[in-house]
Parts: structure tokens; C-alpha cells; sequence
């Protein structure tokens, strides 16, 4: 039986147009000359060549996150990127997305984000 069509059954999104998006953008940029993703064991990681002279860090998250914002627009989806390590112009990263938990019960906290506070 495919639980995917059981009533009430939630789907599980499919992210791979969002993770061709998501490469696709990266090497829009001039300064991204390729960027690969590898998935191993499970977790995703992309390999970036990134030809900065100074091999800013920072730049780079920022150009991951543009590239990443842009790719899930219109989408419930948040992102997570973490560093791994460099070599020379190849940096490698642990990058993630994934469909925030939402609140499925009142726990009597007062939670800023309550579903009672929902419409």
C-alpha cells in the first residue's frame, strides 16, 4: 500500500528542483566557477570553487544564502549552512533544507507562537 495516497497522509516534499535551483544560482555568480552536491550517507554537502583573491568566508555565506533565499521563494522552507573545511579555492559545506515544525497542540506556556493565536 503507498502512504501517499491514504487520506490525511502528509506528502513529503521533494526537493530536488530546489536543490537545482539552489545550484543553478551559486554558479550564476562570477565569483562561484562550479559548486557540486554530494550527498554522503545521507547529509548534503556542496563543493564550491570559489575564486575570491582574499577567499573570503563570509562573502561566500553571503552568496549561499542569496542563492538559497532565492531558490526557496514562494516555498515554506528554511535552510541551514555550516562550514566543513578548504582547500585552496574548494570549499565544502554541510547545507540543509528542510520544512519548519509547527506546533500541532496548545502546551500552556504562553508561546508567542501558539496555534490558538492562529486564524
Amino acid at each position: 500500500m503507498n502512504i501517499d495516497n491514504k487520506k490525511g497522509a502528509e506528502k513529503e516534499m521533494d526537493l530536488d528542483p530546489i536543490w537545482n535551483q539552489f545550484i543553478g544560482h551559486l554558479v550564476d555568480n562570477e565569483e562561484i566557477s562550479q559548486a557540486s552536491l554530494k550527498k554522503i550517507t545521507g547529509i548534503p554537502f556542496i563543493y564550491i570553487h570559489y575564486s575570491q583573491k582574499e577567499n573570503e568566508k563570509n562573502n561566500l555565506f553571503l552568496l549561499i544564502k542569496k542563492a538559497a533565499s532565492r531558490s526557496m521563494r514562494g516555498k515554506q522552507l528554511h535552510c541551514e549552512t555550516i562550514f566543513v573545511r578548504q582547500e585552496n579555492q574548494l570549499f565544502v559545506f554541510r547545507h540543509r533544507f528542510y520544512v519548519p515544525q509547527q506546533k500541532m497542540f496548545c502546551c500552556g506556556n504562553l508561546c508567542p507562537d501558539c496555534i490558538l493565536f492562529r486564524s
